[in-house]
């Protein structure tokens, strides 16, 4: 199918002049920005934006309580793992909070629950790991916000856990210390579309205002942010764009082993949003798919020069393993709707033996940019017959 593009008209001439004069910026340009909702007041940090153009943390709802709570556990070194997601977003948030609180002497542990075996967030399985392990805290990134009956078992054993998440709430939120989302209903915080790492990046950024710490103890960390924003495919605006603006700048000089380690493996040498969206998280996120994402995560977080090319050469193969795997299931898609003609179908459903869980989301993605429908692909167990989902929306613009 041929996509056929449609321009939004100008519908505000007045203030694209505007943009045009005081930023001498092409009009087509100044166009797409004020049809964006960019005005020439917010256009200044769109495109030069600022360290100083962060917004306050306290203003997300329960920030206090969270940093109460951790800095708690700082001045007593408590036992607290942090709980993440097994994609870009959940690996950079885990990195960043992790490496900011052993600068503050807090070296916490780090749970990933495994895509195939485990799921999506908090189980109880893993908490009754934890548990074992005498943690008295999770700090959860990149997910939460929906783990009503996780979050009170939790705490019927013993444990407190911090929410933070970017995920749209239900109509319940965790009963818990803190509950840090910028899409709770209750939210007044400015900016409502950061991702998981975004989110932890604010918790960084509220612990060093507390603490009095000069502002590059969170800052140097925004290469490791830019990361997963890009990778989340949130909208690159407002605090994002900060994000990633200034982000991008430390990941052409990254201070990062692993990250600098899967850059040169990948072959880029030019920096920019597009190498990270199709070079370095891709990598990352293969680990979580058909590896284990603690070989991301430790990449990340090893100083080993050595050790790090060794890993992200490792990753460069997963992620061919992974693209081998996901031609081989896509075209076992498309056969399947050309055979049966299902692309007339309002919602397309495919079924196969034995499709990796982790890749045919990937796929159901392809297949709704192709056919403009949901779609919903299910992998079959030839051992126990037990079929895995994944399903793709379609959202008319």
């Amino acid at each position: 199918m041929n996509k056929k593009w449609q321009y939004k008209t100008n519908q505000n001439e007045e203030e694209t002049e505007k943009i045009v004069k005081r930023f001498n910026l092409n009009k087509t340009l100044a166009q797409i920005m004020v049809n964006r909702g960019i005005t020439v007041d917010t256009a200044e940090v769109f495109l030069n934006p600022k360290r100083n153009d962060f917004y306050n943390p306290f203003e997300m709802p329960d920030m206090e309580q969270a940093v109460d709570r951790i800095i708690k556990a700082i001045n007593s070194n408590e036992k607290v793992t942090i709980y993440g997601d097994y994609d870009v977003d959940g690996i950079t948030s885990s990195t960043v909070l992790k490496k900011f609180l052993k600068d503050r002497g807090l070296d916490c542990g780090v749970y990933i629950p495994n895509r195939i075996d485990e799921g999506y967030g908090l189980n109880i399985e893993a908490i009754e790991k934890i548990k074992e392990d005498n943690y008295t805290l999770i700090i959860t990134v990149d997910c939460g916000i929906t783990s009503i009956k996780e979050v009170e078992y939790a705490k019927k054993i013993g444990i407190d856990v911090i929410v933070t998440d970017h995920h749209e709430p239900g109509d319940i939120i965790p009963n818990t210390i803190a509950v840090i989302d910028c899409k709770r209903k209750d939210s007044k915080y400015q900016f409502r579309e950061l991702c998981g790492v975004g989110v932890a990046f604010k918790l960084t950024q509220a612990i060093s205002q507390r603490l009095k710490l000069d502002e590059k103890e969170y800052l140097k960390y925004l290469d490791i942010v830019s990361i997963g924003t890009i990778a989340d495919i949130v909208p690159l605006v407002d605090e994002n764009r900060v994000i990633t603006k200034l982000g991008l700048k430390l990941v052409e000089c990254t201070k990062n082993v692993g990250l600098d380690a899967i850059i040169k493996t990948a072959g880029y040498k030019k920096v920019n949003s597009i190498s990270i969206a199709f070079g370095v998280a891709p990598r990352i996120n293969a680990s979580g798919r058909i590896g284990s994402a603690y070989t991301a995560l430790n990449l990340l977080l090893d100083n080993d020069k050595e050790k790090a090319i060794k890993i992200a050469e490792e990753l460069n193969s997963l992620n061919l393993k992974r693209q081998e795997e996901e031609k081989q299931i896509f075209d076992e898609a498309i056969n399947q709707i050309e055979e049966n003609g299902l692309s007339n179908d309002s919602i397309i459903v495919l079924k196969g033996k034995n499709w990796h869980a982790g890749i045919i989301g990937i796929v159901a993605s392809r297949i709704t940019e192709l056919y403009y429908k949901p779609s919903i692909l299910i992998s079959f167990d030839d051992e126990n017959g037990i079929g895995k989902g994944s399903r793709k929306k379609y959202t008319w613009i």
